[in-house]
């Protein structure tokens, strides 16, 4: 005769459910294909040349505007380069495809790396997790009028790469933001150009203090975004 209480463990107990024991299957990272290194490498190559014209912007901007446009397209070097003697169509022409160079990459690694990209950038740049989270979304709903208006920021690039933008919808768009931002640097800058002609001959004179200047704050910025996003 079976025991009572094993006999109804056995038989009282109900089926449960078909599968109720499995675990879901956690969602498959996503992949990285075989040329992310090299868009890593390409966006670093990129940190490091603008770094570089950043420190030595002094000596390279009465001589060699050319070479500082192509080190690193900020907007102060393309507006203290306006008063040199770079034809305005090399101006536009080098300050044009370091633009679109830096955009180029930093899309490529945010398709590449997706979310993870994103998260290396937030990090770095320090920013709360409310902010990202309006940025991301404010991108979404009118990615038309930030990728122009922001054409020149690293982190609207890898986002436009994370979210998978076609190059169909952001080449007209990064064309009038590269467009437009060159023709007002070049307008405004030729407005004030006897004062910028100023700044230019003072950080000619000073130079070595420029450059010893800007090693400084170069390595407290990369210090400090770094120790940020540790």
């Amino acid at each position: 005769m079976c025991d009572p209480v094993t006999e109804a463990g056995i038989e009282g107990t109900p089926d449960e459910p078909e599968g109720s024991g499995d675990v879901p299957d956690a969602p498959a990272p996503q992949a990285i294909p075989w040329h992310g290194r090299l868009w890593i490498a390409a966006f670093v190559t990129l940190l490091v040349a603008a770094n570089v014209g950043n420190i030595i912007m002094a000596k390279l901007l009465p001589d060699h505007p050319g070479a500082l446009l192509a080190l690193s397209a900020r907007n102060r070097h393309l507006v203290l380069t306006v008063p040199t003697d770079l034809h305005w169509t090399a101006w536009a022409a080098i300050g044009a495809a370091r633009l679109a160079l830096s955009a180029v990459v930093c899309h490529l690694l945010g398709r590449a790396y997706g979310d993870r990209a994103l998260r290396w950038f937030w990090r770095y740049l320090g920013m709360p997790p409310e902010q990202v989270a309006k940025f991301e979304d404010g991108f979404a709903r009118a990615e038309w009028v930030v990728v122009p208006f922001f054409v020149g920021s690293n982190i609207v690039w890898v986002l436009s790469g994370a979210s998978r933008t076609t190059w169909m919808r952001l080449a007209p768009l990064a064309a009038v933001g590269i467009a437009a931002r060159l023709a007002l640097i070049r307008w405004l800058s030729s407005e004030f150009e006897s004062q910028l002609r100023s700044v230019i001959d003072f950080t000619t004179k000073y130079q070595l203090w420029f450059i010893l200047g800007g090693i400084v704050v170069v390595v407290l910025t990369q210090v400090r975004n770094f120790r940020s996003g540790r």
